[in-house]
C-alpha cells in the first residue's frame, strides 16, 4: 500500500474532527425563566460550532411540556426535526455524573484511609495488650524462664504505657477526624440526591440542524408547578403620618432542575388557562302547560329562567379559580416584573423571596368604629391607591416601628385604599342601651309601628387632635309596604357610605380629652298583619 500524502493526512483529520464537532453535545445553561402562577417558561442557551450537524439538550426536567419545546436561532442555523427522549437518569451517560461527585470521593478516599489507619492502631492495641497478659507468666513447655529485675519490669510498663497512650490518644483524633468528614459529606450527598430526584427519569431533546458559523441556540420549555406568590410590608410612621408600601415576591419550585444565576421574570399571567371566552345561550321564551303539581311549575319556571349573563358566570368562574386572576387586577394584558439581578431557585421547594419596588406616600389617619357591632376604635389610613398593578397577596403591618399583624392586600381598584393597624386604646366608644318601643297607627290600628333608638359616646384620650369615623347601619326598606324614617343627630357626613345603602358614617375631629355623642332614631311601619324579616 502506497502511503498517503501529507495533504492527505490533513485532510482526513480535518474531516474526522468536523465529524467529532458535528456529533458533540454541547452543554447547555439557563438564561432565563419565566414564573406564572403554577407554571413557568425556561430558556435554555448553547452554543454550537460551525459546521455542527446536531446538538442535543441533556438533563431536562421530566416533567416539561413537550407540546410547548420551542428552538430558535439566528439566520446562521437551519434549524430541522426535533426528537424527544426520555431514560431513566442511572442510564443516561450525560447525566448520571454529578458537580459534587469528585468532592464526595475525594471526602470518601479521606475516610477510607483514616479508616485504615484505625485499623491498623486497633492491632497495635491489641498486641500491647497481650504482652500486658502474658508479660508477667512463664510457659511450662518452654521451660522455666528466670524472674526478670524491678528495673525491667518498671521499664517494660513504663514503655507499654507511652505506647498505648499513644495509640488510643490516635485512635480519638481519628474517630474526630471522620466525624467531621461525614459533617461534611452529609450536606453534599443530600444535594446530590435532591438535584438528581433520587433517580427518576430525566429529558434529552435533539435538534437536527446545519451550523454555517459559531452560533447560539435556545430552547424553550414550559413545566408545571412552580410558582410565585406578592407579599407586601406596610409600614406607618404616625407622626409623620407617611406610609411606605413595599412590594415583595415568594418563588418556589421543585421542577428537578435548580435555577442557578438565572434572569427572572414574574408574570402575573395564565398560560395554562382557557384561550377563548364562553358564549351566550340562545335565550327563548314560551308558555308553559299548566301543571296540577306545584313542583312541576317551579321546575318549569327554573327552565325558563334565562342563563346568566357572561359576566355572571365569568364572576362565579373567577371565584373557583386560585389567586392571581389576571382579570382581578389588570383590564387587558398581564403584567411582568422582572428582576435586575440574577437569582437562584433551587429545585427543593425552598421559597426564595425578592424585592419588587416600594412607594410612600401621605395618609389621612382616623380612628375607625363600628359601636353597634363592636365598641373599639381602630386606626386606619386612608390614601389614593399606588400606581401599577398590586396583585392579591398577604400583608403585613407596621405602626411605629412595630408589628401590629397581618393581614390581606386586595387590589383597591379605583376607590381609595384603606389600610387598618390594629386598636386605638386611647379613643373610648361607649354604647347606650338600645331602646325598642312597639305600636299600632292607623285607622282602627291597621299597621304595627316599632321605634329603635341608638346613641353613641365617643372619648379622645390622646395628647393631639384626632379623626373619629362612625360607622352605623340604618335600617332599608325592600319593600313597597314597609315605611322605615331615619332621624340623625348629628346629620352623618355620609348617608350611603362605601356606596352602600342605608351605611351612615359620622366624621368628627375631637379635640384631646373631649368627647362627642352621635344618635340615631329609626321608626318602621308595616302593615299589622305582615310578616317582616329583620336582616
Amino acid at each position: 500500500m502506497l502511503p498517503l500524502p501529507p495533504f492527505r493526512h490533513a485532510a482526513l483529520a480535518l474531516l474526522s474532527l468536523i465529524a467529532l464537532t458535528a456529533q458533540a453535545n454541547t452543554e447547555s445553561r439557563i438564561t432565563q425563566v419565566k414564573v406564572y402562577p403554577g407554571s413557568a417558561t425556561v430558556e435554555r442557551m448553547a452554543r454550537v460550532a460551525a459546521g455542527s450537524k446536531s446538538l442535543t439538550f441533556t438533563c431536562l426536567p421530566a416533567g416539561l411540556d413537550v407540546q410547548s419545546l420551542q428552538v430558535m436561532a439566528d439566520a446562521s442555523v437551519r434549524l430541522g426535526e426535533t426528537a424527544v427522549l426520555t431514560e431513566p437518569r442511572a442510564q443516561s451517560t450525560a447525566c448520571g455524573t454529578h458537580a459534587l461527585d469528585g468532592r464526595i470521593r475525594e471526602l470518601e478516599d479521606q475516610k477510607a484511609a483514616l479508616q485504615s489507619e484505625t485499623d491498623a492502631l486497633n492491632l497495635v492495641t491489641g498486641y500491647l495488650k497481650g504482652i500486658a497478659t502474658q508479660g508477667g507468666g512463664g510457659d511450662a513447655s518452654a521451660g522455666v524462664r528466670a524472674a526478670p529485675d524491678a528495673k525491667g519490669v518498671t521499664a517494660m510498663a513504663d514503655a507499654l504505657r507511652r505506647t498505648g497512650q499513644d495509640s488510643l490518644q490516635k485512635q480519638h483524633q481519628l474517630k474526630r477526624r471522620q466525624s467531621e468528614l461525614d459533617k461534611q459529606l452529609a450536606p453534599m450527598l443530600a444535594e446530590r440526591a435532591r438535584s438528581q430526584g433520587n433517580g427518576g427519569n430525566v429529558v434529552s431533546v435533539t435538534v437536527t440542524l446545519a451550523a454555517t458559523r459559531d452560533a447560539d441556540v435556545r430552547l424553550s420549555y414550559q413545566v408545571a408547578g412552580p410558582g410565585w406568590t406578592p407579599a407586601y410590608r406596610a409600614m406607618l410612621d404616625t407622626g409623620t403620618r407617611r406610609l411606605r408600601l413595599e412590594r415583595q415576591a415568594l418563588v418556589a419550585q421543585s421542577t428537578g432542575e435548580d435555577w442557578r444565576g438565572v434572569k427572572l421574570v414574574l408574570s402575573t399571567g395564565q398560560p395554562r388557562r382557557e384561550t377563548t371566552g364562553r358564549l351566550p345561550s340562545p335565550w327563548r321564551i314560551g308558555i308553559v302547560e299548566p301543571q296540577r303539581d306545584r313542583r312541576l311549575n317551579e321546575s318549569a319556571k327554573m327552565a325558563m329562567a334565562p342563563a346568566p349573563a357572561p359576566s355572571v358566570m365569568a364572576d362565579m368562574a373567577a371565584r373557583q379559580e386560585p389567586l392571581f386572576d389576571v382579570s382581578v387586577f389588570h383590564n387587558s394584558f398581564a403584567t411582568e416584573f422582572s428582576v435586575p439581578n440574577a437569582i437562584d431557585v433551587p429545585s427543593s421547594g425552598q421559597r426564595v423571596s425578592m424585592a419588587l419596588g416600594q412607594t410612600e406616600d401621605t395618609v389621612n389617619l382616623a380612628a375607625r368604629t363600628s359601636p353597634q357591632v363592636d365598641a373599639s376604635a381602630f386606626l386606619i389610613a386612608d390614601m389614593a391607591p399606588p400606581q401599577g398593578v398590586w396583585p392579591a397577596g398577604p400583608l403585613q403591618l407596621y405602626r411605629d416601628g412595630a408589628f401590629v399583624g397581618n393581614g390581606q392586600w386586595a387590589p383597591p381598584g379605583d376607590a381609595r385604599l384603606t389600610l387598618s393597624f390594629g386598636r386605638d386604646e386611647l379613643v373610648r366608644v361607649q354604647a347606650e342601651p338600645e331602646r325598642d318601643n312597639r305600636g299600632e297607627t292607623g285607622f282602627v290600628g291597621v299597621r304595627a309601628e316599632r321605634q329603635l333608638q341608638r346613641g353613641y359616646v365617643i372619648e379622645n384620650r390622646h395628647r393631639t387632635p384626632i379623626a373619629v369615623q362612625v360607622l352605623e347601619a340604618a335600617p332599608v326598606s325592600v319593600d313597597d309596604k314597609v315605611k322605615v324614617t331615619a332621624t340623625f343627630a348629628p346629620q352623618p357626613a355620609e348617608r350611603e357610605w362605601n356606596r352602600q345603602p342605608g351605611m351612615a358614617m359620622w366624621r368628627l375631629d375631637l379635640a384631646p380629652g373631649q368627647s362627642a355623642r352621635v344618635a340615631a332614631d329609626y321608626t318602621v311601619s308595616y302593615p299589622k298583619d305582615a310578616q317582616i324579616t329583620w336582616r
